[in-house]
């Protein structure tokens, strides 16, 4: 395959059977995993609203800082980041092709289309929402006009002042840009590379072996980084950027290998999925709550081992032989709702808390005013976030129509041409 001409695609690509006659899909079927990764989604674009509002209700004075929640147990929960979550979810879902492609042997779908896709379901909203905040913040021009330049062109992770300018949040779509250019690359090189392999199991292993070194660099990164260079924390590029937070896309990459790797084997039973789940919900809880100093050892490594504790969350609720009250609770239509909408979430709900704030229309500052305020934003930015869907988002992914499975352009009047 070409690694300019090859992509992978959300869709299964048409695969070989392997020898054994073990399945050749990685992951259960489409209709119960879409569901429950719209609750995952659900659940953690809520999470990153309430942890937004957490960090506005933070005040500091010459005693220090103090968090809206005084209890320390309850604050592990509200401050928990979920960002990495979505990292690893990307990867897992972007990288099942390509898995495929190199492990069972067949084809990916070209990389314009999978650009082009990833373009139109990224940039009409993004482009219209940093245009719409960035004009309001900046009523007269030039204004800074670096900033928008910077986010339009998602470069806004390396820029040490204005990383978090207009939509703060938005710093990790840098990220997800970048990834989706790796993975045009790796992608058809894995499999390249593993189409001369006889034994399955060597194509597993490069492809795991692969994986773990995309993960490990970040975390080496982040170890020289901290206490070798003894950069501060603050220094947001060195830490923020593609080479410390590239490990969560590597998790996701490698969960998606283990699932092609697995087929239909090896589905969980409840009594080894439910104690999973359960440590990998506590130890992100540990993170959070341990992590009490801005450069203590959980706080400095925090996002490449959330990554991994996401990975066997996902791997323990999707792998599994029967559903229980987890997969029920994700699959219920709240929560399955609010994933649907859930970019358009992740996307406005800053602006909108800081406008409401900004306009009197929250709580003042201080413990008491952090519950009602969290209330307050949940229900303006969900309900926002379900017209931008609507009008915004669904609308834009038809542009996919645009183009067949090999990216050329539809003829929509065949009739007319002749």
């Amino acid at each position: 395959m070409s690694t300019a001409s090859t992509t992978l695609t959300t869709a299964p690509a048409t695969v070989r059977r392997p020898v054994n006659g073990t399945p050749a899909k990685g992951a259960p079927s489409r209709n119960r995993r879409n569901a429950e990764i719209q609750g995952f989604r659900g659940m953690a674009a809520l999470l990153t609203v309430v942890f937004h509002v957490w960090q506005q209700y933070f005040t500091y004075d010459r005693d220090g800082a103090h968090s809206p929640v005084p209890n320390r147990y309850a604050n592990a929960l509200v401050s928990l980041e979920v960002i990495d979550f979505f990292f690893v979810l990307s990867a897992y879902l972007l990288t099942l092709s390509y898995a495929r492609a190199a492990i069972e042997g067949g084809s990916t779908r070209p990389g314009r289309v999978f650009l082009f896709r990833r373009a139109i379901r990224i940039i009409p909203l993004y482009f219209l929402a940093v245009l719409c905040v960035w004009a309001t913040r900046n009523p007269t021009l030039p204004g800074e006009w670096s900033d928008l330049v910077h986010h339009l062109t998602f470069t806004q992770v390396f820029d040490q002042e204005q990383i978090f300018y207009t939509i703060g949040p938005t710093w990790s779509l840098s990220l997800e840009i970048m990834f989706y250019l790796a993975l045009v690359g790796l992608g058809p090189l894995a499999a390249r590379i593993c189409r001369p392999l006889r034994q399955r199991a060597s194509r597993v292993a490069v492809c795991a072996a692969g994986c773990a070194l995309l993960y490990i660099g970040p975390f080496i990164w982040i170890a020289v980084a901290r206490y070798v260079l003894e950069i501060p924390h603050t220094e947001w590029p060195v830490y923020f950027g593609p080479q410390a937070r590239f490990g969560g896309f590597a998790a996701g990459m490698g969960l998606a290998v283990v699932m092609v790797a697995l087929g239909d084997r090896g589905r969980l039973h409840a009594k080894v999925a439910i104690p999973l789940r359960v440590a990998a919900l506590l130890g992100l809880y540990l993170l959070s709550w341990s992590g009490t100093e801005a450069e203590d050892f959980p706080t400095t490594f925090y996002h490449p081992l959330s990554a991994l504790l996401w990975m066997v969350l996902l791997y323990s609720t999707i792998h599994v032989r029967r559903q229980g009250r987890w997969h029920r609770w994700l699959t219920a239509r709240w929560l399955t709702g609010a994933g649907l909408a859930s970019y358009s979430l992740f996307v406005w709900h800053e602006p909108i808390m800081l406008g409401l704030y900004n306009a009197g229309l929250l709580p003042p500052d201080g413990q008491a005013g952090f519950p009602p305020a969290v209330v307050i934003v949940l229900v303006v930015a969900v309900a926002a976030a379900a017209v931008s869907y609507w009008l915004i988002e669904y609308p834009a992914s038809l542009l996919g129509k645009l183009k067949d499975g090999q990216g050329r352009s539809r003829d929509f009047y065949p009739e007319a041409a002749r």
